[in-house]
């Protein structure tokens, strides 16, 4: 079992790295560092994603475990001149659920920082941000950044359209509540310190696995899609997050979730099992499900016929897309139980 405080620094390390999807280079330096410090073969492909090879005892087969590195935000579609910044989500965004507050413009010379506003709120109906506090939710055609910079300074800071928008830094850095870990973008820079403790610990597992931190997996899972493409696998795992909510069996703990299905299709239900069984020997609960708004780097590459079988292990999580919420014990876990799988004959 890992130790959770070292885990949750780990995981905050990652967090506080920006990589909004497209643009993720930030983190990408310190993955690569990370890998490479325990002699790890590590490099970035052409898709931008990093990829770490742990040889296997027989080199003819190979499995690859996936987790996206980047996060959701929202990407400039104007720049006003007044300072103003109009923006709309990359991914799975909702203004609602940052609230108002600092974000940051990442510019080709320079990161601004701004604040995501809605109006005020001391208005009558004859403001149009009347009904987004009676009628209506809030959208991001009804959000701005407001810098207070000129439009020659913003120009020369790099932000134009295209130019992405994260959450603000500061407001990044990961709380505890006791055994869990409160954080922004715990989708997915927590299953990316799972594949950094693998890169740490896993050797000689049974086949090569490949240990890919994919890029693009908010919006289509690209990166995934360019390796499956090009990569032989007898199999691929996906690490991904579990939504808690009412509609799924699943519950909060340090069991982590085996998924049957999601919104691209069925998972295999061969490997699933294999999966299970390291889990039994183990002596490790886990959970099964199946999610209707939701897909993985696993599910989307079988579609697309890119792998003949895969999984997806997740750990239970609150929030998803906001201020997530999960219990280190389920993230410690996954890395125990993918360890065990890594070592175990591969049917």
């Amino acid at each position: 079992m890992w130790n959770y405080d070292r885990l949750f620094e780990i995981i905050e390390e990652l967090v506080m790295h920006h990589s909004p999807s497209g643009a993720e280079a930030e983190i990408n330096q310190f993955l690569l560092q990370q890998f490479a410090a325990p002699g790890v073969e590590v490099w970035c492909d052409r898709a931008d994603n990093i990829i770490a090879k742990i040889p296997g005892l027989n080199p003819d087969r190979a499995i690859a475990i996936t987790a996206h590195k980047d996060e959701i935000g929202a990407i400039v579609k104007t720049v006003g001149d007044r300072g103003r910044v109009e923006v709309r989500k990359l991914g799975g965004a909702f203004p609602w659920v940052y609230g108002e507050g600092v974000v940051d413009l990442l510019g080709d010379n320079e990161t601004i920082s701004g604040i995501l506003s809605f109006g005020s709120r001391h208005v009558s109906h004859e403001s149009p941000q009347k009904v987004q506090q009676e009628d209506t939710i809030l959208k991001w055609e009804n959000a701005w950044i407001e810098t207070k910079l000129t439009t020659a300074e913003l120009e020369a800071a790099g932000i134009r359209p295209g130019t992405r928008m994260v959450i603000g830094k500061h407001r990044k850095h990961p709380i505890r509540l006791r055994d869990h870990i409160a954080s922004y973008t715990l989708d997915n820079k927590a299953s990316v310190a799972i594949l950094l403790a693998l890169a740490q610990t896993l050797k000689q597992p049974v086949v090569d696995v490949y240990l890919v931190a994919s890029a693009k997996e908010e919006v289509g899972a690209i990166g995934a899609l360019f390796f499956t493409q090009n990569q032989r696998l007898d199999a691929l795992i996906a690490l991904e997050i579990c939504p808690l909510a009412d509609e799924y069996p699943i519950e909060d703990g340090k069991s982590p979730v085996i998924l049957s299905q999601d919104a691209y299709g069925i998972y295999d239900e061969n490997l699933n099992g294999q999966l299970r069984r390291s889990a039994k020997q183990l002596e490790m609960s886990v959970q099964l499900t199946t999610l209707s708004q939701f897909g993985s780097d696993a599910s989307i590459a079988m579609k697309f016929g890119h792998v003949g079988r895969a999984a997806c292990l997740a750990f239970p999580t609150q929030n998803t897309h906001g201020y997530e919420i999960a219990h280190l014990g389920a993230i410690a876990n996954c890395i125990d139980l993918l360890k065990a799988f890594c070592k175990t004959d591969f049917e």
